[in-house]
C-alpha cells in the first residue's frame, strides 16, 4: 500500500515537472534529486569499504548540471582533482578507490541527469520518454517474473530477477514506444524509435543490476528510506540513470 500511495504522489508531480514546469523549477528538482542520489551513492561506497566522496563531489556534480556547454575536459579535471584529494587518505591503499568512486559517482549521477536536462531542451516529450519507458518495463518485469519466472537472470546480484521478467520488460518497453512515439514524437520513424526503446530498456536493466550489485556489496536492501515502499531515490532512478544517456546520445546525433 505504501508503494502505491508513494507512486500516486510522485506520478502527477513527475508529469508536471518534466512536461510543463518552468525551467528554473525543473532544474531545481533535478538538482535536489541529484544531491539525494549522490548522498545515497556515497553511503553505499562507505559500506563497500571505500572512502565517501566528499563535498567536492557535490560541487563538481552541480557544476556539471550548471555548465552551459558539455566539456570533456571538465570530467578530466574532476578525475585529476579527485586523485589529488585522494592523497589525504589515511591509508595509501584507499587512494585509488577514493578517486575512482568520486569520478564514477559524479559521472553516474550528475552526468546522467545532465543528459536529462539536455534531452528536455530538445523536447520535454523526449525526456518523458526516456524516464517513463523503463518504469513501464519495470512493472512488466515484476508481474511477468512472478508469473513465469523460472530461469535466474543474475542470482548472485539479484535473486528475484529472471530472464522471463527481463524479456517481459523489454517487450513492454517496445510496446510502450509503439504507443508513445506516433502520438507524441510523430517525426521519429517508428522502426528507429522502437529500436531506441529496446536499447534504452536494455541499458536500464543493466542500471538496475549495477545498483543492486552496489547494494549487495554494501549488505543493504535499499539505497535509502525517503520513498516509502520504494526505498531511496537511487532505487527509483537507477534504470533511468543508464537509459537517459543512451536516449540523449541517439536523439542528439540523429536530430529527430
Amino acid at each position: 500500500m505504501r508503494r502505491i500511495l508513494t507512486a500516486l504522489v510522485l506520478i502527477p508531480a513527475f508529469c508536471y515537472v518534466v512536461l510543463w514546469a518552468p525551467q528554473w523549477a525543473f532544474f531545481t528538482v533535478v538538482a535536489v534529486v541529484a544531491i539525494l542520489c549522490f548522498h545515497e551513492y556515497a553511503n553505499l561506497t562507505a559500506r563497500n569499504n571505500i572512502p565517501k566522496p566528499g563535498v567536492f563531489g557535490y560541487v563538481a556534480g552541480l557544476l556539471i548540471l550548471l555548465l552551459p556547454d558539455k566539456d570533456t575536459a571538465f570530467f578530466v579535471l574532476i578525475a585529476i582533482l579527485g586523485m589529488a584529494l585522494s592523497l589525504r587518505s589515511r591509508e595509501l591503499s584507499e587512494s585509488l578507490g577514493s578517486a575512482a568512486a568520486l569520478l564514477l559517482g559524479v559521472t553516474y549521477v550528475f552526468g546522467s541527469l545532465r543528459c536529462g536536462i539536455d534531452l528536455r531542451a530538445i523536447s520535454p516529450y523526449w525526456l518523458f520518454f526516456g524516464l517513463s519507458l523503463n518504469w513501464a518495463g519495470d512493472i512488466a518485469a515484476l508481474y511477468v517474473g512472478r508469473l513465469l519466472g523460472r530461469h535466474k537472470l543474475a542470482s548472485r546480484i539479484s535473486p528475484a530477477k529472471s530472464w522471463e521478467g527481463a524479456a517481459g520488460s523489454l517487450l513492454a518497453s517496445v510496446l510502450y514506444g509503439a504507443l508513445y512515439i506516433p502520438r507524441l514524437l510523430p517525426a521519429v520513424p517508428l522502426a528507429e524509435g522502437l529500436g531506441l526503446a529496446a536499447l534504452a530498456n536494455i541499458a536500464g536493466q543493466f542500471g538496475d543490476l549495477c545498483e543492486s550489485a552496489f547494494k549487495r556489496g554494501a549488505d543493504v536492501k535499499d539505497s535509502g528510506t525517503l520513498l516509502p515502499g520504494h526505498g531511496g531515490w537511487l532505487d527509483r532512478v537507477d534504470s533511468s540513470l543508464f537509459a537517459l544517456p543512451v536516449v540523449y546520445f541517439v536523439v542528439s546525433n540523429f536530430h529527430w
